[in-house]
């Protein structure tokens, strides 16, 4: 739910504003994905080090994690706030928006950032109370705001005509409601998590950091490959690629969101069996994490190869757009199965106090196979490469994972 914010602006600006519109919005997600990277980053940091706690009985220490992690998640959504409505214009020329896409990108990154430090309060507070056996309150909060997103993006896209801008405005004010719900848990009492004064503990902020890493640095993973196939495309093929990729980069986006879905309602599960000391049931979580993130993306993967047309369709692409959708996505699509492995794998590791090798392994992921494999590739084989340059990173990064995760665990975990 909480990645099709960014995919339900994109449908009503394609089909209520037009083509170009939509790839604007593709434009600046690099910039949106990171804000979402930043938020996962120190969210998962913190409830990887709370979960622990829980598992060892040691409620006071959970607590003392919170209050850091959720001071630190708000200097930083301020930090994103102030650069995106500060330095709008600059950061969609940084990321490519030329004359046909400039006014409808720095229109909807300016109202998008207005909003970042209540989505990322949203977002943190979700994460807290999954691992506070509060699944139920997480999931109305995501549910109730992506109707109400739905609900805005039609006004003001279509009857009050505000264009990005508009779609934007929806999204931030979507997230809002979704705090307000979270909030009740903490109104209430429920659970173990309370808001408080806190000591300042310099290392407990470096602690949540370097937990927080590996996630952060794999969640890099789809912004650095947006912004590198965007260079590519409009220095190989220009706008036409960049309207088709608008189109496949959200069903990526749609894909990963669900991959990260299923590791982060496993992550309290992997957190409490390691802190409890409890390998055989780390060991089944983490088989069963496996199963689900292969069949899952396969499933995925199929569906959206069959539907391709019809999900171009819903995204208002005009026939040139569709037409090379239909031909280019099944080449892209298989990368997103070798994918979903790899970030179950990740959230594995950094759950299980593996900090530095599941970092490693993002970094592989995310930075710099990623970008070199796309950059690269093109000029080695030609322009059609650029759509099989994820599957050929993810199988590499998938390799080095389990040689990795074999040497981790040659004697016990």
């Amino acid at each position: 739910c909480f990645v099709l914010f960014t995919i339900i602006d994109a449908i009503f600006v394609g089909r209520g504003v037009g083509t170009n519109a939509l790839g604007a919005i593709n434009l600046v997600n690099p910039f949106v994905l990171l804000v979402s990277a930043m938020n996962l980053f120190i969210s998962v940091g913190g409830v990887a080090i709370y979960a622990v706690h829980i598992g060892k009985g040691d409620h006071e220490g959970a607590n003392t994690v919170f209050r850091h992690g959720i001071l630190l998640l708000l200097c930083a959504a301020a930090i994103l706030s102030l650069a995106g409505t500060l330095f709008t214009d600059s950061i969609c020329s940084f990321l490519g928006a030329g004359e046909a896409f400039r006014q409808y990108a720095v229109d909807y990154l300016f109202w998008y950032s207005l909003f970042i430090i209540p989505a990322a309060l949203s977002a943190g507070l979700q994460n807290y109370c999954r691992n506070d056996n509060a699944p139920g309150l997480v999931g109305m909060a995501v549910i109730v705001s992506s109707i109400c997103n739905v609900f805005g993006d039609w006004l003001l896209v279509f009857p009050l005509a505000m264009g990005t801008k508009g779609a934007a405005i929806a999204t931030g004010v979507s997230q809002t409601i979704g705090l307000f719900i979270m909030l009740t848990h903490f109104a209430r009492k429920n659970g173990n998590l309370r808001f408080g004064k806190v000591t300042l503990n310099m290392g407990l902020f470096r602690e949540i950091i370097v937990h927080g890493l590996p996630e952060g640095v794999s969640q890099l993973a789809t912004p650095i490959m947006k912004f590198c196939m965007n260079f590519v495309l409009i220095e190989r093929i220009g706008d036409l690629g960049v309207n088709a990729f608008s189109v496949i980069s959200n069903i990526a986006i749609l894909s990963m969101g669900i991959f990260s879905g299923a590791s982060e309602g496993l992550q309290p599960l992997f957190g409490q069996s390691y802190g409890a000391k409890n390998e055989k049931d780390l060991k089944f979580y983490f088989k069963s994490g496996q199963i689900i993130s292969f069949a899952g993306s396969a499933m995925i993967t199929i569906l959206t190869v069959l539907l391709r047309e019809n999900i171009c369709a819903l995204f208002g692409s005009d026939a040139a757009t569709t037409e090379y959708v239909l031909q280019i996505y099944p080449m892209f699509s298989i990368g997103l199965i070798v994918m979903a492995v790899n970030v179950m794998i990740t959230a594995y590791l950094y759950s299980t106090e593996r900090s530095a090798l599941s970092t490693s392994i993002s970094l592989l992921q995310s930075v710099i196979l990623n970008s070199a494999i796309i950059v690269f590739l093109p000029n080695i084989f030609g322009d059609g490469a650029i759509w099989f340059s994820m599957f050929t990173y993810e199988a590499v990064v998938l390799v080095i994972a389990m040689v990795l995760l074999k040497y981790s665990e040659r004697n016990t975990v």
